[in-house]
């Protein structure tokens, strides 16, 4: 996903923090795009997981019933 062209304020922005971290204004760049490429990944990583937190819960297995009612006490 490639980051829109800058304007030239914009540019010159990110020319100063760039400079500021020592380092070049492409990889400085480059270095923003991975950032939000890799930021959108775990955005994306957490909204499926919502997902799979929403979904309603299976009813338990035949060996689960027969386990439950195995381990509970003969008066229920």
């Amino acid at each position: 996903m490639p980051i829109k062209p800058l304007t030239e304020g914009q540019r010159a922005y990110e020319a100063k923090r760039a400079a500021k971290a020592g380092m070049s204004l492409e990889k400085w760049l480059d270095l923003k795009e991975k950032d939000a490429a890799a930021e959108a990944k775990a955005k994306a990583k957490a909204q499926e997981k919502a997902r799979e937190a929403a979904k309603p819960a299976k009813p338990p297995g035949f060996f689960s019933r027969l386990l439950e009612r195995a381990n509970r006490p003969f008066g229920s």
